[in-house]
Order: structure tokens, then sequence, then C-alpha cells
């Protein structure tokens, strides 16, 4: 018996249990019913009018062919509850930036998940800064001619969806020339440019593809723009060919396969104040081993920020060029770069980049900072160049080493990109700075940036040795000896690459590169507009400037004498026939920038926004690098950090395995900073960010540190902006307020109030409370979880003793249109409570507004009611004691003050600062009594209103009486005046002690539309 059981063959068998065993976990995975598909046709930029009647053709072919469909422009979908629902996501045209960071993780997940997608005609002008989609589209759009007929041939007719089809057939579409095509695209149907014009992909130019990608199916059809396409059975064919493909074996989705990590809560980052308003212009920071903050200050100091003090404090200065001398010509030089050796904490070495008062150089040197104080008397010099001041602009000044150790050091253009004096005819007007006229060399960035033999407009790369020497490392640049060159120069061709930071795995290097000024292209005369970039060098290069900006754009020479302009530089061979360069003539090809952006909407990098621009590089950060405890979640292993000084945004950046870019997305959105200047990750992992603040060359009050943390684990509450039934009443007021709170792990809350001085605590989101005494109360809540997590909200107040008069407005016309002169009656009525109106604290205004800016209108009626208002808290208050309006009494009359001080700069600072602490022997031998009591703001409008009345009393606005008639003017031609606006305003006068408040009423007449 076992003879004959070895004897026979159980291979089939096996092969057969097998078989059975692979359909019946394939019946057991398929999904229930009908296949469900999702359309998707969110437009961020170019709307195809097609889209409606798409998905009307989308909804007929399902109905005829056995699946189910949605259809959204809600993007809101795109999460892992929603798309497991559905065998494929269809993208119906989409354009620009239309799913947010999360929504693209969960998207991608689905598809890694074994879910489909069909893309058709616009979903390739879709999400550019996110190169995953683009993959999975399989290209991205470029360009495309006008509509017309062209020869389309098919190249596999095997697919579903393009069986039966003619070998060649003709169509008229929108043909779609691509970018970045995917080198997986199995190709259906390509198109044939001979038989059109505008082609631009060649012999093999594809127009309908498919492929497998990251676990999924895709399938793209460039046809689609118009609307009859839709009800074109060819077109449909492909379609429904398309969708079955993406549909596939219509099988349940397994996310055990997903590979992409999902985005963490944004609620889980928070930023840390650690520090504000005690910086003057900082530059540069450095993190000392306990997380003390080392500052470099433009004018000269090295502050300390102490961590466990939260205190500030001076501990060393540099004697540093920071003052042009020259009018209306702002230095950026002085104390501009700063960073810790890699051994700090045996050498105690800190590096200073600065401007020395005493010779025109930029010098980069070796200090000891130790014991909280840096030595100046140790001072290294490890090289300086020469710099030429009492110009502006651009020093660059970032310093940052290597994980090798070697030190990075960035230089600027030193060269003014403003138009040059008269009688100078041809100038710059914000293009590359290219004038090699006598006289003019601060007007020409190829004798710094485009010059092989000048350390400006560089990045240099040295090794520092022991005894403050330095050697050059192999792979820079130029080699040591080569001639007309400096050998320190790793990266040339940079106009102000501010900030800088190395990759400290692979030493790869980024900055951020300030760009030129010019706000539109002038291709034919000049070159392109400005754009700001964020570069990358993998190995030494030549980046452009001043030949060229942005992806290679190229500008021309340009003969600032006759206005004659040249052909464009080329990037492959570009030439410095400056005759102010010093150093080779032929230049290494320059290198595109990274990322890119203009001052308008970027069609590549979208998410970067518009206005003004600063950009900033950041670390490459590495989870496996600092302690669990403090770090960052692994999604962001990898990713490149950069920022924007002006726009305040902070990005992440995906990049590929060898360092391409491949995703940007936001970094703690939503978050405010005052001008991000320095980003710098902490040995704990958090980044740290030093904010310059909002103003140019001051001592910005919002200037500080601040600390970017995360929260694992529970969750704090989060709280909103409390908000009153009222805001102000009589005695007894009784106090009605709300608070907005959730908290993400739904732990039951409670919230303790604050009233003044005194605490009452509710389990619910309101409070209720009656004040007796009359008075200014500032009103706070702190909820708590079941954790012991705490959130705070905004403080808010309310004021008890007095209520804010109602004014009403009573017009003859209720229609709410007018024509133009049509007569209006008007009347303001006041109610204040029973007490008698003062004719001189009611503002009544009339104003034409533009329509779109109803929230700006009535601005100098509006400042006339602030003066108003200060006049009444005067009267509310004891000065009416001393002061008169123009007779002089204890102390001199409100006019007296007013024409004393008239034109003083600092003149409302300074009698604020009389008014809360007093003072005396100005006007004569009685003192100024002191208001401690009295809030700044009151002070500050007190002395705007007393201010007033030194100005011409014919340019100050003057209120329209209580009750009179208007004539509505005829709007010009052109004038986009729309609205009729009559505001009023009256602020009451309760008595001394008592605040004032102001009641104000708005009624707007739109202008009649014209009858056709």
């Amino acid at each position: 018996m076992k003879r004959f059981l070895k004897s026979v063959n159980t291979k089939p068998f096996f092969l057969f249990l097998s078989l059975i065993l692979f359909v019946v976990a394939i019946s057991c995975n398929k999904r229930s019913g009908n296949p469900r598909v999702l359309v998707f046709s969110k437009t961020a930029a170019f709307y195809h009018e097609s889209i409606p009647v798409g998905n009307e053709a989308l909804i007929k072919l399902a109905k005829e062919n056995g699946f189910d469909i949605d259809t959204t422009t809600n993007a809101e979908w795109f999460n892992e509850d929603t798309l497991k629902n559905y065998s494929a996501v269809v993208f119906l045209s989409t354009t620009g930036d239309v799913l947010n960071h999360y929504q693209e993780a969960a998207f991608e997940r689905y598809i890694q998940a074994g879910g489909g997608f069909v893309g058709i005609h616009a979903a390739s002008d879709t999400e550019y800064d996110w190169g995953w989609f683009g993959r999975l589209v399989g290209g991205y759009f470029k360009s495309h001619p006008h509509p017309q007929e062209a020869t389309l041939q098919v190249v596999d007719s095997l697919h579903p969806a393009t069986q039966g089809l003619p070998e060649t057939f003709t169509y008229h579409d929108e043909w779609y020339n691509f970018k970045k095509l995917n080198p997986d695209n199995k190709v259906l149907v390509r198109i044939d440019e001979n038989s059109y014009e505008g082609g631009e992909n060649g012999e093999n130019h594809p127009m309908i593809w498919y492929h497998e990608y990251d676990g999924g199916r895709s399938f793209y059809t460039a046809l689609g723009h118009s609307s009859e396409s839709f009800s074109d059975p060819l077109h449909l064919k492909l379609i429904l060919g398309g969708i079955k493909y993406a549909i596939g074996k219509n099988l349940k989705l397994n996310y055990s396969k997903a590979k992409t990590q999902l985005v963490p809560e944004r609620q889980r980052f928070v930023k840390t104040q650690l520090l504000t308003g005690e910086l003057f212009e900082p530059t540069e920071m450095a993190i000392l081993p306990n997380f003390d903050v080392l500052v470099a200050q433009r004018r000269g100091e090295l502050m300390l920020f102490q961590q466990d003090s939260q205190t500030v404090k001076q501990v060393g200065f540099l004697d540093v060029y920071h003052q042009s001398g020259v009018p209306n010509v702002n230095a950026e030089e002085g104390f501009m770069g700063l960073a810790l050796d890699p051994d700090y904490e045996k050498n105690k070495f800190l590096y200073a980049f600065y401007s020395p008062i005493d010779t025109a150089v930029n010098r980069l040197s070796r200090f000891v900072y130790d014991n909280g104080k840096l030595d100046v008397a140790s001072e290294q010099v490890i090289l300086q160049f020469y710099s030429q001041r009492q110009i502006c602009c651009h020093t660059g000044g970032s310093i940052a080493f290597g994980g090798d150790g070697l030190l990075y050091l960035s230089t600027g253009d030193n060269s003014t990109p403003f138009d040059q004096p008269d009688p100078s005819k041809f100038k710059n007007r914000g293009f590359a700075p290219l004038d090699g006229r006598p006289g003019y060399e601060q007007y020409d960035a190829r004798r710094s940036s485009g010059n092989t033999n000048d350390l400006r407009g560089k990045i240099l790369r040295i090794k520092v040795l022991p005894d403050g020497g330095y050697e050059i490392p192999d792979g820079n640049l130029f080699a040591e000896g080569t001639d007309k060159t400096k050998p320190e120069i790793y990266v040339m061709g940079n106009r102000n690459p501010y900030r800088i930071a190395v990759d400290q795995k692979n030493g790869n290097l980024y900055w951020g590169e300030v760009g030129p000024d010019a706000n539109n292209d002038s291709l034919a005369t000049r070159g392109p507009r400005g754009y700001d970039e964020v570069n990358q060098a993998r190995r030494a290069g030549f980046f452009g400037w001043p030949l060229f900006v942005g992806n290679n754009y190229a500008y021309r020479s340009f003969d600032y004498t006759t206005g004659k302009t040249g052909e464009p530089f080329n990037p492959e061979a570009p030439e410095n026939n400056s005759p102010n360069n010093t150093g080779l003539q032929q230049l290494p090809p320059a290198q595109p920038a990274y990322i890119w952006y203009p001052y308008a909407a970027s069609p590549d990098f979208p998410q970067v926004g518009t206005g003004g621009r600063n950009a900033m590089a950041g670390p490459v950060y590495y989870t496996d690098m600092f302690p669990t405890a403090t770090r960052y979640p692994a999604y962001y292993n990898g990713k490149l950090i950069i920022y924007d000084w002006i726009r305040g945004w902070i990005k992440a950046v995906t990049m590929l395995p060898n360092g391409d870019f491949d995703k940007m997305e936001p970094f703690v959105e939503g978050e405010s900073f005052a001008n991000p200047i320095d980003m710098e990750v902490g040995k704990d992992g958090r980044l740290y960010v030093l904010e310059y603040g909002k103003g140019w060359f001051a001592k910005n009050a919002d200037a500080g540190i601040a600390r970017i943390d995360y929260l694992a684990g529970n969750l704090p509450p989060q709280v909103g902006e409390i908000k009153f039934e009222k805001n102000n009443g009589g005695v007894p007021f009784t106090i009605k307020a709300t608070v907005a709170a959730v908290d993400y792990e739904n732990d039951k809350l409670t919230y303790t109030w604050k009233i003044g001085e005194v605490t009452q605590q509710t389990t619910e989101p309101s409070l209720t409370y009656t004040l007796d005494r009359s008075g200014d109360y500032p009103v706070s809540v702190t909820v708590s979880d079941a954790s012991g997590n705490n959130a705070v909200s905004n403080p808010a107040s309310v004021y008890a003793g007095n209520e804010e008069p109602i004014v009403e407005i009573v017009l003859s016309n209720t229609s709410g249109f007018y024509k133009p002169g049509e007569r209006i009656e008007y009347e303001v009525k006041v109610n204040d409570q029973g007490r008698e109106i003062d004719p001189a604290n009611l503002v009544v205004s009339v104003d034409y507004v533009k329509g779109t800016d109803l929230a700006g209108a009535s601005l100098g009626h509006q400042q006339v009611s602030e003066l108003v208002l200060g006049r009444s808290l005067m009267m509310a208050s004891d000065c009416q004691s001393c002061h008169k309006l123009s007779e002089k009494s204890v102390g001199p009359s409100f006019m007296q003050v007013a024409e004393k001080y008239h034109g003083q700069k600092d003149a409302t600072a300074y009698l604020v600062d009389k008014i809360i602490n007093g003072g005396g022997g100005v006007w004569g031998e009685v003192a100024m009594a002191a208001h401690p009591g009295m809030k700044e703001g009151e002070a500050r409008q007190i002395v705007q209103w007393v201010m007033s009345l030194a100005e011409n009393a014919s340019a100050r606005q003057k209120s329209l009486p209580a009750k009179g008639v208007v004539v509505a003017k005829k709007p010009d031609a052109q004038a986009e005046e729309t609205v009729l606006r009559f505001h009023a305003q009256y602020t009451n006068v309760p008595g001394m002690g008592i605040r004032p408040l102001p009641g104000s009423k708005t009624v707007d007449l739109k202008l009649e539309p014209k009858s056709d």
C-alpha cells in the first residue's frame, strides 16, 4: 500500500487544490454588489465648461454598464472611511491644488491598498507639487495649442478601452503637451504631430495610457476638453474601458499594504513662545547644549536667552559697520552669522561672520564662548574678503556645518538692485544688475556673484583646522592653484543666500535665495521677472545669478548707455564679459533652482502663495538623531523644512531617494510667525524659530524666539474665543458668557472662569455672573480635561456701570436702493437710557463706497468718532479739574498743550506717559497728577483728541447734522462706488469716573441696477 501511494503523481492534485483555494480567496475578498466609482471634479485653476456634461455622461455610463457612481467637488471625501467604499476614483478635469496634505496621504493609501484611478483631460493639470500624483496620472500638462483636428494612432488594441478601434482615426480636441512623463506608462493611443500644429513631445507623443502604480491601477485620457466629446461614442468607449480597467476585479481594499504614513494631526504641534520684544534686529542663532540660545544681533550684540529664567542678557559685543552714513541707503552688514563648533562641548569654539567697523571687509572669525561670556580677545580670523560699503545690498551671512565637520558660509552679491540715479537714462528696473559702465560698479553683480575670483555671491566650503587655519576639501568648484579662481568656492552665482542648511547624513547643501524685484517678464528686452529660490547642491556648481534666475530663465545682455538689448545668456555655456570681472570668462554650466516662485501665483509650486517673498532653508529632519520623548513623528523623517521670511509660512518638502523634489506640504499651517529669520533644530529634536519682527531695521515688539513642540499622547482641550450676550451694562450687570471648547479624546471638560479677581467653576461652557461695582473686568476661562491637561482662552473684557447708547437712522427711502439725483431724507435718533444727548458727541457721515470694500468705508469719519471718544474719556476723568479747553487753569489749557507738542514725533508716547505716571516742571510748579488706573489705550485716545486741537480746522473731518437731506450723486463713468452709506456714532458722557461708550448704526443703499 505504501509503495502504491509513492507511485501516484500527487502534483496535479495539489495544483488543483491551490487553484481552488485561490479562487475561494478571491471570491471572499470580492466586494458585494455593483462596483462603486467616485467622480471628483474640483478645480483650483482653470474651469472646463465640459465638467457638468461630463458628470452627466458618466452617470449615464454607470447605469448602462452595471456600476454605481457618486460625483463631488468636495475634497473632504478624501479620507479612508469614505474612499474604501469605492473601486475606482475618477479625476474629471480637475486643475490646480485640489487636495490638502491630509487628503493626499489618504488617497495615496487608497491606491496602495488596491484602488483604481482614472484621469480625464485636465487631471494632468493638477497637483504640480505632489510628485506621487504626477507619477500616478502618468505625466503633467505642459502646454497646448488651439483646439483642432488631429490624427491619432492606436498602439495597443488589446486593452478594453481600445478594442475594436481602427488603427488610426481623426478627432477634434485640445491636444496637450506633457512634461515629466512616467516611463512606466503603457501607451494605448498616440498623436501624430505632423497632423496638427503645436505638438512638442515628438514622434511618440502619448494621448491615452495606463499602468499599474504603487499597488493600484491608473488610466489616463487627454481627450475631453469640449462638452461635445462627452456625447461622442468613441470617447465614451475609451472612458468606459478605462473605468473597467481601474475597477479591476472589484476587490476589497487591503490597507495592510498601504505604505504612506498618515499626516500627524495639526493640533499636536504648538508654538511655544520663549521670548518676545527684547531683541533688536536678530540675525542668526545657535542652540547651546543646555538649550539656552545664543542670538547674533546685526548691530553687534551677542545675546543669551536662558531657558531656566526665561530671560535674555548681552554676553558679548562686536564693533561692527551697520549704518551706511549715506542718506536713504540702508546697510545690511553687521553681525550677520553665528554657529557653534561641532565639538563645542569640548573646545568652546564659536564662529561669527561680521563686518568690522574699521576696515571694508566681511570677516569669519573663531572665538571662545564659555561661562556665559564671549572672549573677544580669543578671536582668530579664519578668512575675510573685501566688501564695498556705503551701498546697499545683499550680505548673505549664514554659517552651517555638515555632518563631516566642514564649514559652509554664505555671502551676498554686495550689489545694488535698485535703479541707477540720474542722469543714467537706462536703469535696472528690478532685473539683473549688469551695468558695466565706469562708476556704476555697484550695479554689476558680474563683478561678484559671476566672478570666479571673488568670494562675494558665493557659498564657501572649508575645513577649519585646530590652529584656526583651514584647508580646501576635495570637491569644491575650483581646484587649488586654478588661475583666476578662489578654491574656497563651493557654490557660485548667488544673489543673497541668506539662510543655509546642510543635510547631516548625505551632505547635500540647501539655501534660500532672495530674488530680484521685477514683477513682470520682459523677455524681449531684459529677461524674466524676479523669483525667489530654494536651492539644493549635491555637488559644487554655478547656480546662475546674475545671468539666470529660477528654472534657468535667462537674462539678456544689456547696454546701459544705448539701451540696446543683446542675446539671452546660454545656460549650457555661460560667459561673463563684464569689464569688472577679474575671474574666468567661461563659467560652469548653470544649475536650475530646486524650488522657485515669483510675486504672483506659482504654477509649479502653488502652495507658496503670492506677495512679498524671502525664501529661507531650514534643516533636513531625521528622527533617529533625536530622543523619542521630544522628537517629531517618523512622518517627517528625511523631509526638508523651508520657510519664507515675508510670507510667514513653513513647508515640509518630501524628496525622492536621489534628492529630487517630490512634494511640498504645510507644516504647522495657520501658525503666525513674526518674520522668521532663522530656524535650527535642537538636540531635543524640536525646531527653534528666531523671529526678526515685522519692521525693517528696528527693535520690534514682536521679535523673539519660539519653539515648535509636538504633543504626543493625550491632547489638551482646544478653546475658542469668549462670547458675551452683552459687553456692557449698568450696575448691577449680569454677565452671560459662552465659549467653544473641544477635546479630541472626548474627555469630560470643566471650566474655571476668572472674572477680575473672582473665580467660578462650571461643568458647561457657559457662565452667568452678576457684577455690582462699576469697572472694567477681564474675563478668561481655563478648560481642563479628565487627564489634567489645560487650555486657557484669550482674555476678553466687559464693562459694568454704563451701557452703550442705541443709535437709529431713519431714511425716507426704505427700498434698499438709490437712484442718482434722488433726494433722501435722514434723521438720526439716539437713546441713551434717558440721559441728555450732547450734539457735539454725535458724528454723522454719508459716503459713497465700493461695493467690494464696505469694510473699509468711512475711515475719515471713524477717525472723528475716535476723537469724540477721546473727548468723552477726558470729560469722564478728573482732567477738567486742572485743564480747560482754551483757558489756562491750574495747568495749561488743552489748546496750549496741543500747540506746544504739535508736529513732534514722540509727542503721543510722551504725553501718554505723563497722564499715567504724572510729572511736573514743564508748565510751572504744580505737579501733574498720576493716573495709574487708566489704561494706556484710553490715555492714548485722550492725547489724540488733545493733539487734534492744533490741526487746521478746515482740514478736519466734520459731522453732518442729525437731521437733513442728501441728494444722491451720479457715479462717474469709471467710478466703482456702488453703495451709498449712512453712518452715525454717538458717544455718551455718563459722568465722572464712568467710562463713556459709543453706539453706532450703518445703513447701506445700493445703486439701483439699470433696467434692460
